[in-house]
Protein backbone atom coordinates (compact mmCIF):
# COMPACT_ATOMS: atom_id res chain seq x y z
CA UNK A 1 0.00 0.00 0.00
CA UNK A 2 2.81 2.45 -0.88
CA UNK A 3 2.42 5.79 -2.70
CA UNK A 4 -1.12 6.40 -1.53
CA UNK A 5 -2.71 9.70 -2.51
CA UNK A 6 -4.96 11.84 -0.31
CA UNK A 7 -7.13 14.72 -1.49
CA UNK A 8 -7.67 17.18 1.38
CA UNK A 9 -10.72 19.43 0.97
CA UNK A 10 -11.35 22.40 3.31
CA UNK A 11 -12.28 26.03 2.76
CA UNK A 12 -9.89 27.15 5.56
CA UNK A 13 -6.38 27.69 4.21
CA UNK A 14 -4.78 27.18 7.63
CA UNK A 15 -6.26 23.69 8.02
CA UNK A 16 -5.21 22.74 4.49
CA UNK A 17 -1.65 23.89 5.14
CA UNK A 18 -1.13 22.35 8.60
CA UNK A 19 -2.99 19.08 7.99
CA UNK A 20 -1.48 18.74 4.51
CA UNK A 21 2.07 18.98 5.93
CA UNK A 22 1.21 16.43 8.61
CA UNK A 23 -0.14 13.95 6.05
CA UNK A 24 2.86 14.49 3.77
CA UNK A 25 5.21 13.78 6.71
CA UNK A 26 3.29 10.52 7.24
CA UNK A 27 4.25 9.43 3.71
CA UNK A 28 1.13 10.33 1.70
CA UNK A 29 1.05 12.24 -1.57
CA UNK A 30 -1.26 15.15 -0.74
CA UNK A 31 -3.43 17.30 -3.02
CA UNK A 32 -5.59 20.09 -1.60
CA UNK A 33 -8.79 21.80 -2.70
CA UNK A 34 -10.63 24.74 -1.16
CA UNK A 35 -14.11 23.77 -2.42
CA UNK A 36 -16.20 20.80 -3.49
CA UNK A 37 -16.16 21.95 -7.10
CA UNK A 38 -12.36 22.12 -7.14
CA UNK A 39 -12.17 18.72 -5.47
CA UNK A 40 -14.27 17.11 -8.21
CA UNK A 41 -11.97 18.57 -10.87
CA UNK A 42 -8.91 17.19 -9.04
CA UNK A 43 -10.62 13.79 -8.64
CA UNK A 44 -10.24 13.11 -12.37
CA UNK A 45 -6.61 14.32 -12.43
CA UNK A 46 -5.14 12.98 -9.18
CA UNK A 47 -7.24 9.80 -8.75
CA UNK A 48 -6.85 9.88 -4.94
CA UNK A 49 -7.18 6.72 -2.87
CA UNK A 50 -8.62 8.68 0.07
CA UNK A 51 -10.54 11.97 0.25
CA UNK A 52 -10.49 13.86 3.54
CA UNK A 53 -13.17 16.58 3.40
CA UNK A 54 -14.84 19.10 5.65
CA UNK A 55 -18.61 18.70 5.92
CA UNK A 56 -19.59 22.39 6.09
CA UNK A 57 -18.20 24.44 3.20
CA UNK A 58 -19.59 27.32 1.10
CA UNK A 59 -21.26 26.19 -2.11
CA UNK A 60 -21.07 22.41 -2.41
CA UNK A 61 -20.96 20.96 1.11
CA UNK A 62 -19.18 17.77 2.16
CA UNK A 63 -22.29 15.56 1.97
CA UNK A 64 -22.96 16.52 -1.66
CA UNK A 65 -19.25 16.08 -2.47
CA UNK A 66 -19.35 12.60 -0.89
CA UNK A 67 -22.33 11.61 -3.06
CA UNK A 68 -20.64 12.92 -6.23
CA UNK A 69 -17.39 11.09 -5.41
CA UNK A 70 -19.21 7.78 -4.86
CA UNK A 71 -20.97 8.23 -8.22
CA UNK A 72 -17.70 8.90 -10.12
CA UNK A 73 -15.22 6.76 -8.16
CA UNK A 74 -17.07 4.35 -5.81
CA UNK A 75 -13.84 2.65 -4.65
CA UNK A 76 -12.46 5.91 -3.23
CA UNK A 77 -12.50 6.01 0.57
CA UNK A 78 -13.92 9.25 2.05
CA UNK A 79 -13.31 10.50 5.60
CA UNK A 80 -15.42 13.43 6.82
CA UNK A 81 -14.19 16.33 9.01
CA UNK A 82 -16.89 17.81 11.23
CA UNK A 83 -17.41 20.20 14.12
CA UNK A 84 -18.75 19.06 17.47
CA UNK A 85 -22.19 20.41 16.61
CA UNK A 86 -22.44 18.53 13.32
CA UNK A 87 -22.63 14.95 14.59
CA UNK A 88 -25.99 14.39 12.86
CA UNK A 89 -24.40 15.33 9.53
CA UNK A 90 -21.46 13.06 10.27
CA UNK A 91 -23.79 10.12 10.92
CA UNK A 92 -25.67 10.96 7.73
CA UNK A 93 -22.37 10.82 5.82
CA UNK A 94 -21.80 7.25 7.05
CA UNK A 95 -25.18 6.35 5.56
CA UNK A 96 -23.86 7.71 2.24
CA UNK A 97 -20.89 5.28 2.44
CA UNK A 98 -18.28 7.51 4.08
CA UNK A 99 -15.51 5.44 5.65
CA UNK A 100 -15.40 7.38 8.95
CA UNK A 101 -15.50 10.89 10.40
CA UNK A 102 -13.24 12.94 12.69
CA UNK A 103 -14.14 16.04 14.70
CA UNK A 104 -12.39 19.40 14.94
CA UNK A 105 -9.94 20.12 16.45
CA UNK A 106 -8.46 17.06 14.77
CA UNK A 107 -6.76 14.65 17.15
CA UNK A 108 -3.79 12.86 15.51
CA UNK A 109 -4.63 9.51 17.13
CA UNK A 110 -8.27 9.68 16.01
CA UNK A 111 -7.22 10.63 12.48
CA UNK A 112 -4.75 7.71 12.41
CA UNK A 113 -7.57 5.31 13.34
CA UNK A 114 -9.79 6.64 10.53
CA UNK A 115 -6.93 6.49 8.01
CA UNK A 116 -6.02 2.95 9.06
CA UNK A 117 -9.61 1.88 8.58
CA UNK A 118 -9.60 3.37 5.08
CA UNK A 119 -6.25 1.68 4.34
CA UNK A 120 -7.58 -1.68 5.49
CA UNK A 121 -10.59 -1.38 3.19
CA UNK A 122 -8.34 -0.43 0.27
CA UNK A 123 -6.01 -3.34 1.05
CA UNK A 124 -8.87 -5.83 1.28
CA UNK A 125 -10.37 -4.63 -2.01
CA UNK A 126 -7.04 -4.93 -3.85
CA UNK A 127 -6.24 -8.35 -2.42
CA UNK A 128 -9.70 -9.63 -3.34
CA UNK A 129 -9.38 -8.25 -6.88
CA UNK A 130 -5.97 -9.88 -7.35
CA UNK A 131 -7.21 -13.20 -5.95
CA UNK A 132 -10.30 -13.38 -8.14
CA UNK A 133 -8.39 -12.27 -11.27
CA UNK A 134 -5.78 -14.99 -10.69
CA UNK A 135 -8.48 -17.58 -10.06
CA UNK A 136 -10.42 -16.61 -13.19
CA UNK A 137 -7.20 -16.72 -15.24
CA UNK A 138 -6.44 -20.21 -13.93
CA UNK A 139 -9.95 -21.47 -14.70
CA UNK A 140 -9.90 -19.97 -18.21
CA UNK A 141 -6.47 -21.47 -18.88
CA UNK A 142 -7.55 -24.93 -17.75
CA UNK A 143 -10.82 -24.67 -19.68
CA UNK A 144 -9.03 -23.82 -22.93
CA UNK A 145 -6.65 -26.73 -22.49
CA UNK A 146 -9.48 -29.19 -21.81
CA UNK A 147 -11.62 -27.92 -24.71
CA UNK A 148 -8.68 -28.39 -27.08
CA UNK A 149 -8.18 -31.95 -25.80
CA UNK A 150 -11.87 -32.91 -26.07
CA UNK A 151 -11.97 -32.11 -29.80
CA UNK A 152 -9.04 -34.41 -30.60
CA UNK A 153 -11.03 -37.60 -30.08
CA UNK A 154 -14.42 -38.87 -28.99
CA UNK A 155 -12.74 -40.52 -26.02
CA UNK A 156 -12.49 -37.05 -24.53
CA UNK A 157 -16.26 -36.66 -24.23
CA UNK A 158 -16.47 -37.10 -20.50
CA UNK A 159 -13.44 -34.94 -19.82
CA UNK A 160 -14.98 -32.29 -22.07
CA UNK A 161 -18.13 -32.39 -19.95
CA UNK A 162 -16.05 -31.58 -16.91
CA UNK A 163 -14.30 -28.72 -18.70
CA UNK A 164 -17.69 -27.26 -19.57
CA UNK A 165 -18.64 -27.44 -15.90
CA UNK A 166 -15.45 -25.54 -15.05
CA UNK A 167 -16.37 -22.90 -17.60
CA UNK A 168 -19.76 -22.48 -15.95
CA UNK A 169 -18.14 -22.21 -12.52
CA UNK A 170 -15.93 -19.44 -13.90
CA UNK A 171 -19.08 -17.62 -15.02
CA UNK A 172 -20.54 -18.12 -11.56
CA UNK A 173 -17.51 -16.37 -10.04
CA UNK A 174 -18.91 -13.11 -11.42
CA UNK A 175 -21.79 -13.51 -8.99
CA UNK A 176 -19.34 -14.00 -6.10
CA UNK A 177 -17.40 -10.87 -7.07
CA UNK A 178 -20.61 -8.84 -7.30
CA UNK A 179 -21.70 -9.77 -3.76
CA UNK A 180 -18.21 -9.23 -2.32
CA UNK A 181 -17.81 -5.80 -3.92
CA UNK A 182 -21.26 -4.81 -2.68
CA UNK A 183 -20.25 -5.85 0.82
CA UNK A 184 -17.08 -3.76 0.66
CA UNK A 185 -18.86 -0.74 -0.76
CA UNK A 186 -21.49 -0.83 2.00
CA UNK A 187 -19.12 -2.13 4.69
CA UNK A 188 -21.77 -4.85 5.15
CA UNK A 189 -20.38 -7.88 6.95
CA UNK A 190 -23.28 -10.17 5.95
CA UNK A 191 -22.64 -9.49 2.24
CA UNK A 192 -18.92 -10.10 2.71
CA UNK A 193 -19.54 -13.41 4.49
CA UNK A 194 -22.09 -14.46 1.84
CA UNK A 195 -19.78 -13.59 -1.07
CA UNK A 196 -16.78 -15.28 0.54
CA UNK A 197 -18.84 -18.45 1.15
CA UNK A 198 -19.94 -18.42 -2.52
CA UNK A 199 -16.33 -18.02 -3.65
CA UNK A 200 -15.09 -20.89 -1.46
CA UNK A 201 -17.94 -23.10 -2.67
CA UNK A 202 -16.94 -22.53 -6.30
CA UNK A 203 -13.29 -23.27 -5.57
CA UNK A 204 -14.42 -26.49 -3.89
CA UNK A 205 -16.41 -27.39 -7.01
CA UNK A 206 -13.27 -26.98 -9.13
CA UNK A 207 -11.34 -29.21 -6.72
CA UNK A 208 -14.07 -31.87 -6.87
CA UNK A 209 -14.09 -31.77 -10.66
CA UNK A 210 -10.37 -32.48 -10.81
CA UNK A 211 -10.99 -35.64 -8.77
CA UNK A 212 -13.98 -36.58 -10.94
CA UNK A 213 -11.70 -36.67 -14.00
CA UNK A 214 -10.14 -39.85 -12.63
CA UNK A 215 -13.43 -41.72 -12.68
CA UNK A 216 -15.74 -39.87 -15.04
CA UNK A 217 -14.92 -42.04 -18.07
CA UNK A 218 -17.11 -44.77 -16.57
CA UNK A 219 -20.88 -44.59 -16.67
CA UNK A 220 -21.77 -42.23 -13.82
CA UNK A 221 -24.38 -43.08 -11.21
CA UNK A 222 -26.08 -40.02 -9.68
CA UNK A 223 -25.43 -39.42 -6.01
CA UNK A 224 -29.11 -39.34 -5.07
CA UNK A 225 -29.99 -38.04 -1.64
CA UNK A 226 -33.07 -36.28 -0.23
CA UNK A 227 -32.73 -32.57 -0.85
CA UNK A 228 -34.77 -29.44 -1.54
CA UNK A 229 -35.12 -29.18 -5.36
CA UNK A 230 -35.20 -25.38 -5.12
CA UNK A 231 -31.64 -25.18 -3.71
CA UNK A 232 -29.69 -25.74 -6.98
CA UNK A 233 -32.08 -23.36 -8.78
CA UNK A 234 -31.55 -20.59 -6.23
CA UNK A 235 -27.78 -21.09 -6.25
CA UNK A 236 -27.61 -20.79 -10.04
CA UNK A 237 -29.84 -17.68 -10.07
CA UNK A 238 -27.56 -16.07 -7.51
CA UNK A 239 -24.44 -16.84 -9.53
CA UNK A 240 -25.89 -15.41 -12.77
CA UNK A 241 -27.39 -12.25 -11.25
CA UNK A 242 -24.31 -10.11 -11.95
CA UNK A 243 -23.87 -11.25 -15.56
CA UNK A 244 -27.56 -10.75 -16.35
CA UNK A 245 -27.48 -7.22 -14.91
CA UNK A 246 -24.32 -6.34 -16.87
CA UNK A 247 -25.88 -7.57 -20.13
CA UNK A 248 -29.23 -5.84 -19.56
CA UNK A 249 -31.15 -9.11 -19.22
CA UNK A 250 -34.09 -9.35 -16.81
CA UNK A 251 -33.41 -12.52 -14.80
CA UNK A 252 -36.76 -13.73 -13.46
CA UNK A 253 -37.51 -16.60 -11.10
CA UNK A 254 -40.51 -18.64 -10.02
CA UNK A 255 -38.93 -20.97 -7.51
CA UNK A 256 -41.20 -21.92 -4.58
CA UNK A 257 -39.50 -22.68 -1.29
CA UNK A 258 -42.14 -25.06 0.08
CA UNK A 259 -41.57 -28.10 -2.16
CA UNK A 260 -40.98 -31.39 -0.31
CA UNK A 261 -37.49 -32.95 -0.44
CA UNK A 262 -36.89 -35.60 -3.10
CA UNK A 263 -33.93 -37.79 -4.10
CA UNK A 264 -31.66 -35.72 -6.35
CA UNK A 265 -27.97 -35.31 -7.13
CA UNK A 266 -27.79 -31.56 -6.30
CA UNK A 267 -24.35 -31.15 -7.92
CA UNK A 268 -25.56 -32.76 -11.13
CA UNK A 269 -28.76 -30.68 -11.29
CA UNK A 270 -26.70 -27.57 -10.51
CA UNK A 271 -24.55 -28.33 -13.60
CA UNK A 272 -27.65 -28.86 -15.77
CA UNK A 273 -29.19 -25.53 -14.76
CA UNK A 274 -25.84 -23.75 -15.23
CA UNK A 275 -25.68 -25.09 -18.80
CA UNK A 276 -29.26 -24.08 -19.59
CA UNK A 277 -28.98 -20.55 -18.15
CA UNK A 278 -25.65 -20.02 -19.93
CA UNK A 279 -27.30 -20.94 -23.24
CA UNK A 280 -30.31 -18.72 -22.50
CA UNK A 281 -28.15 -15.67 -21.73
CA UNK A 282 -26.03 -16.34 -24.84
CA UNK A 283 -29.25 -16.46 -26.89
CA UNK A 284 -30.40 -13.10 -25.51
CA UNK A 285 -27.05 -11.61 -26.53
CA UNK A 286 -27.95 -12.49 -30.13
CA UNK A 287 -31.09 -10.32 -29.92
CA UNK A 288 -29.82 -6.74 -29.56
CA UNK A 289 -33.29 -5.23 -29.99
CA UNK A 290 -36.37 -5.61 -27.83
CA UNK A 291 -36.87 -7.06 -24.38
CA UNK A 292 -34.16 -9.36 -23.02
CA UNK A 293 -35.46 -11.79 -20.45
CA UNK A 294 -34.47 -15.17 -19.01
CA UNK A 295 -36.82 -17.01 -16.65
CA UNK A 296 -36.17 -20.03 -14.45
CA UNK A 297 -39.24 -21.74 -12.98
CA UNK A 298 -39.73 -24.82 -10.83
CA UNK A 299 -42.91 -26.72 -10.01
CA UNK A 300 -43.95 -30.08 -8.58
CA UNK A 301 -45.63 -32.74 -10.73
CA UNK A 302 -48.98 -34.35 -9.84
CA UNK A 303 -47.53 -37.88 -9.90
CA UNK A 304 -44.42 -36.94 -7.93
CA UNK A 305 -41.18 -35.33 -9.05
CA UNK A 306 -40.40 -31.82 -10.29
CA UNK A 307 -40.06 -29.87 -13.50
CA UNK A 308 -37.54 -27.09 -14.20
CA UNK A 309 -38.05 -24.72 -17.14
CA UNK A 310 -35.68 -22.12 -18.57
CA UNK A 311 -37.15 -19.70 -21.11
CA UNK A 312 -35.47 -16.88 -23.01
CA UNK A 313 -36.36 -14.12 -25.47
CA UNK A 314 -33.56 -14.96 -27.90
CA UNK A 315 -33.94 -15.77 -31.61
CA UNK A 316 -35.24 -19.29 -30.92
CA UNK A 317 -34.01 -22.64 -32.19
CA UNK A 318 -33.15 -23.32 -35.81
CA UNK A 319 -35.49 -26.18 -36.89
CA UNK A 320 -32.71 -27.65 -39.03
CA UNK A 321 -30.34 -27.84 -36.05
CA UNK A 322 -32.84 -28.75 -33.35
CA UNK A 323 -32.65 -32.52 -33.92
CA UNK A 324 -28.85 -32.46 -33.55
CA UNK A 325 -28.66 -30.46 -30.30
CA UNK A 326 -27.87 -33.45 -28.08
CA UNK A 327 -25.30 -35.01 -30.38
CA UNK A 328 -21.63 -35.13 -29.40
CA UNK A 329 -19.77 -31.87 -30.07
CA UNK A 330 -22.62 -30.30 -32.05
CA UNK A 331 -22.93 -26.58 -31.32
CA UNK A 332 -25.04 -23.77 -32.76
CA UNK A 333 -22.46 -21.21 -31.52
CA UNK A 334 -19.74 -21.99 -34.05
CA UNK A 335 -16.22 -21.62 -32.67
CA UNK A 336 -17.61 -20.09 -29.47
CA UNK A 337 -19.28 -23.34 -28.40
CA UNK A 338 -17.90 -26.72 -27.39
CA UNK A 339 -20.99 -28.76 -28.26
CA UNK A 340 -20.94 -30.68 -25.00
CA UNK A 341 -23.11 -28.60 -22.63
CA UNK A 342 -26.45 -30.06 -23.71
CA UNK A 343 -24.91 -33.50 -24.24
CA UNK A 344 -23.68 -33.47 -20.64
CA UNK A 345 -27.02 -32.13 -19.37
CA UNK A 346 -28.94 -34.89 -21.16
CA UNK A 347 -26.63 -37.52 -19.66
CA UNK A 348 -27.20 -36.24 -16.12
CA UNK A 349 -30.99 -35.96 -16.58
CA UNK A 350 -31.29 -39.48 -17.99
CA UNK A 351 -29.19 -40.82 -15.12
CA UNK A 352 -31.95 -39.44 -12.87
CA UNK A 353 -34.56 -41.27 -14.97
CA UNK A 354 -35.78 -37.95 -16.33
CA UNK A 355 -36.21 -36.22 -19.70
CA UNK A 356 -35.15 -32.95 -21.31
CA UNK A 357 -36.89 -31.10 -24.15
CA UNK A 358 -35.94 -28.01 -26.13
CA UNK A 359 -38.69 -26.19 -28.02
CA UNK A 360 -39.43 -22.85 -29.60
CA UNK A 361 -42.05 -20.89 -27.71
CA UNK A 362 -44.81 -18.89 -29.43
CA UNK A 363 -43.57 -15.54 -30.71
CA UNK A 364 -39.84 -15.84 -30.13
CA UNK A 365 -37.28 -17.44 -27.90
CA UNK A 366 -36.85 -20.97 -26.66
CA UNK A 367 -37.86 -23.07 -23.67
CA UNK A 368 -35.89 -25.91 -22.10
CA UNK A 369 -37.95 -28.32 -19.98
CA UNK A 370 -36.21 -30.66 -17.56
CA UNK A 371 -38.52 -33.25 -15.95
CA UNK A 372 -37.33 -35.42 -13.05
CA UNK A 373 -39.41 -38.19 -11.45
CA UNK A 374 -39.36 -38.95 -7.74
CA UNK A 375 -37.36 -42.18 -7.61
CA UNK A 376 -38.14 -42.91 -3.98
CA UNK A 377 -35.33 -43.73 -1.58
CA UNK A 378 -31.83 -42.66 -2.49
CA UNK A 379 -29.31 -45.45 -3.14
CA UNK A 380 -26.64 -46.35 -0.63
CA UNK A 381 -23.02 -45.19 -0.46
CA UNK A 382 -22.21 -46.85 -3.80
CA UNK A 383 -23.88 -43.98 -5.69
CA UNK A 384 -21.54 -41.46 -7.31
CA UNK A 385 -21.92 -37.99 -8.75
CA UNK A 386 -23.30 -37.60 -12.24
Amino acid sequence: MNDLTILLVDDEEGIRKVLGLSLADAGYTVHTAESGEQALALLDLAHPDIVLTDIKMPGMDGIELLERIKEKAPDTEVIMITGHGDIDLAIKSIQYEATDFVTKPINDAVLDIALNRALERLRMRRQLKAYTENLEHLVEEKSRALVAAERMAAIGQTVAGLSHAIKNIAGGLDGCIFVLEKGMELDHRQYLEQGWAMLKANVEKIRNLSMDMLRYAKDAVPDLRPCDPSVPAREVLELFAARAADEGVALQAEVPADLPPMPLDPEGIHRCLMNLLTNALDACAESPDGEKCVRLSLCSLPGGGVQYQVTDTGPGLDPGSQKHLFQSFFSTKGDKGTGIGLMSTKKIVEAHGGTIRLDNKPGQGAVATLTLPDRGKAPGPQGRRA
